[in-house]
């Protein structure tokens, strides 16, 4: 921390692993209250919109009004849907966000993400993600909150607690290899939140890459191209490993 004077730092102590009292059932029990409780801390720090599920957590010198604003919807539906009869609201309250059917999934902007490239994750435009989030240019920064189109609805999934994998395949009729594969997972891992792709139909096929291939051969033996099986198994080379699975557009 003392090398890098230029970055500001946080630091969280939630507890002490090598405790032999409560400290690690603690940890193991409450993670969740606890990683949520930082990403709150630092949302209101940075003075950015803080959301859990489908909730607005209300901060200090909030209003209806501005809130309303954040979350581009009116003042009277933010009422309605909540049962305010008045404009009060206290730091802490709760309030649930008003959905519409175009304003379903969100994306947080992430270190080398480009229009183009969440453009491209989502199956829709740069144009067609630039006018949905009212933006004048393609120029965006990491933790910007970009509203995705319903058009891609059907297609992602957002992970609840208590998913796995292996629910989410089932749920979905899939395999959990094929799930990986398209969201290009290398763990059994998921968290809250998350944004997965699901396959709407079955439009693709599995090849397993064997010794001497290439993307230019594979692409043409499927009569596809370099750059499609590229963004569909998003790679960023064309670099191929015996052995590894290909989802061919």
């Amino acid at each position: 921390m003392r090398d890098t004077p230029n970055n500001e730092s946080l630091i969280v102590e939630y507890g002490f692993l090598d405790s032999k009292k409560d400290d690690v059932d603690q940890l193991k029990n409450n993670w969740q209250n606890y990683a949520e409780a930082v990403v709150k801390a630092i949302m209101e720090y940075i003075n950015m919109p803080y959301f859990t599920e489908d909730y607005y957590i209300v901060k200090r010198g909030d209003t209806l009004y501005s809130i309303a604003k954040q979350l581009k919807v009116t003042v009277s539906e933010l009422k309605d849907v909540n049962n305010l009869t008045s404009n009060l609201i206290s730091v802490g309250q709760k309030l649930i966000v008003p959905k519409k059917e175009t304003d379903r999934f969100t994306y947080i902007v992430k270190k080398g993400d480009t229009l183009y490239k969440i453009a491209s994750m989502y199956g829709i435009s740069v144009d067609r993600l630039r006018e949905f989030n009212d933006l004048k240019s393609n120029f965006i920064e990491i933790g910007d909150v970009l509203k995705i189109p319903t058009s891609t609805s059907d297609d992602v999934y957002v992970v609840k607690a208590g998913d796995t994998l292996y629910s989410i395949s089932k749920q979905f009729n899939i395999d959990v290899d094929e799930l990986k594969q398209l969201n290009n997972l290398t763990s059994d891992l998921l968290s809250i939140d998350q944004i997965l792709k699901i396959p709407s139909n079955k439009n693709y096929e599995v090849y397993t890459v064997v010794a001497g291939d290439n993307l230019y051969k594979i692409a043409n033996q499927f009569g596809t191209t370099i750059d499609n099986i590229k963004l569909l198994n998003n790679l960023t080379s064309n670099i191929l490993n015996i052995g590894q699975k290909l989802l061919i557009p």
